[in-house]
């Protein structure tokens, strides 16, 4: 079974910057597309950025023009820079294979608070 450990997350002000790395127990990037999914306290679990095997990415509408997803396969990780932060970023951040989700890793807290 493979496993997702997601990195990088912490505490921010608004505007600040945070890049997340998702490590996979085995090379699974070559295969699947991966996408960075998010949960904030009492709303369901979002899908906020996507990318292929081959590279192509999609982000949604909260997101786009101030987070971008990379990957790097040799690595087994995949990365999620996040600029121009804002309070409703706040959430657990995970990882996970596309288009259907393995288990979950444990998350990383990112807090976008002044």
């Amino acid at each position: 079974q493979v496993q997702l450990v997601e990195s990088g997350g912490g505490l921010v002000q608004p505007g600040g910057s945070l890049r997340l790395s998702c490590t996979a127990s085995a090379n699974i990037f070559s295969i699947y597309a991966m996408g960075w999914y998010r949960q904030a306290p009492g709303k369901q679990r979002e899908l906020v950025a996507t990318i292929t095997s081959s590279g192509s990415t999609n982000y949604a509408d909260s997101v786009k023009g101030r987070f971008t997803i990379s990957r790097d396969n040799a690595k087994n990780t995949v990365y999620l820079q996040m600029n121009s932060l804002k309070p409703e970023d706040t959430a657990q951040y995970y990882c996970n294979k596309l288009p259907i989700p393995g288990s979950w890793g444990q998350g990383t807290q990112v807090t976008v608070s002044s």
